[in-house]
């Protein structure tokens, strides 16, 4: 079984579409461990996006990630990373395959619903980063 990190962005805390997009993940067969709505600093948000947090579009991203508080789950399943890139569709919901997640419910490369982990490895940080042990439950 695999974990990933979700996190619902401000777009889909203000969009109202949370139930919508976790009713999805369930839907699929993925099980909830943890969930919680947290606001996310500076300092978490230049750890999680440390790849880019040097890019000069990254002023952008800290102040669309820390506008509203985020929903944060993580979910278990089979192959769950690669299913729910597929369930998302491409970063740029514009260019996102009908159905997905992004396609239905996004706007652009940034106003995209969701972070979802790239990989286990990933996985594992990421959750590390905004879970602790004792918030993540089995059923």
């Amino acid at each position: 079984m695999e974990r990933t990190l979700i996190l619902l962005k401000p777009d889909a805390i203000a969009g109202k579409f949370c139930g919508k997009v976790i009713t999805r993940f369930e839907d699929a067969g993925f099980k909830i461990l943890g969930c919680k709505m947290i606001s996310l600093t500076p300092a978490i948000l230049r750890e999680h996006y440390a790849h880019v947090a040097d890019k000069p579009f990254y002023p952008e991203i800290e102040k669309f990630m820390s506008s509203i508080p985020v929903i944060a789950l993580v979910l278990e399943g089979d192959t769950i990373i690669a299913t729910m890139r597929d369930m998302l569709g491409v970063t740029d919901s514009r260019k996102a395959a009908a159905g997905t997640i992004r396609a239905t419910f996004g706007k652009d490369v940034m106003v995209n619903i969701a972070h979802a982990s790239d990989s286990p490895e990933t996985a594992e940080k990421e959750v590390a980063r905004f879970f602790k042990i004792e918030e993540l439950f089995r059923y």
